[in-house]
């Protein structure tokens, strides 16, 4: 499917005053990885950067992705994910949270563990129930199926913002439920954006700010409207698990406009 672009307007408080700010929304859905490449490959050129990833997910200091896969086997199923795994041991800007219990990527079979892929040892179930866009691990939070993703410098305990921030889901299957809802420096909310029915296939959703500034601060995602447990099956309808799989967002910074001025 090609990728879906509409505009939203929000209001960011900077240097005491009030900024008018368009954000553009990037959304699509694929049966399968492939399906979804080109919305992926657009929000990645309305975010900058190029192609080729340097260390910990920079590219050229325009963005920052993350895909889970590098995750050693560790820090995977059955073990949890430290929720500053992505601005320790991996710097790249991002800490989570969750009203849950903490966070899980899911195994690969390359791990000594020998646990069934995409969250098959919470219910043997899911490794029929989720497929991946990148091969071959999974996010999902414990516990809740909303997370937030906090913005610092990487590798710092700098607050910081961007001024793009998306994610790849799996297995959407009801309308107006999975979200990522946007807030800026203040915790004022920017909007919330909801990912498109793939039933069974892959969703995306992005949003980017059309003047670079780096108003974004945090983001909160809602998955589906149930959370994994064991004997919580998937099944279309009343009970819609949704995991996540790539985030791709701006280089975090801690400047308010993209011209480097504070």
């Amino acid at each position: 499917m090609s990728p879906t672009r509409l505009f939203a307007y929000a209001f960011a408080l900077i240097l005491g005053g009030h900024a008018h700010a368009q954000l553009t929304v990037v959304s699509g859905t694929g049966a399968d990885a492939a399906a979804l490449t080109p919305t992926r490959d657009q929000f990645r050129a309305d975010l900058g950067g190029g192609t080729i990833a340097g260390a910990n997910g920079s590219f050229g200091g325009a963005r920052r992705e993350i895909n889970w896969d590098g995750v050693p086997s560790g820090f995977a199923a059955p073990n949890n994910l430290p929720a500053n795994f992505f601005n320790v041991n991996s710097p790249r800007g991002v800490v989570l949270s969750t009203p849950g219990t903490g966070f899980q990527v899911s195994a690969s079979t390359s791990d000594s563990s020998g646990q069934p892929l995409y969250f098959g040892n919470i219910d043997f179930s899911y490794s029929a129930t989720f497929s991946v866009f990148s091969p071959q691990r999974l996010f999902t939070p414990l516990g809740s199926n909303i997370y937030d993703v906090n913005f610092y410098i990487p590798g710092t305990t700098t607050p910081a913002a961007v001024n793009g921030f998306g994610v790849v889901f799996t297995d959407v299957d009801q309308a107006n439920t999975t979200n990522v809802r946007l807030f800026d420096r203040n915790n004022a909310i920017l909007g919330t954006y909801y990912a498109a029915v793939s039933s069974g296939g892959l969703s995306f959703v992005g949003v980017f700010t059309n003047d670079g500034l780096a108003t974004i601060a945090r983001a909160r995602v809602t998955l589906g409207n149930a959370i994994l447990s064991p004997g919580v099956v998937d099944n279309n309808t009343s009970t819609d698990l949704v995991v996540a799989d790539d985030f791709i967002y701006s280089e975090p910074t801690d400047r308010i406009f993209g011209d480097g001025f504070e």
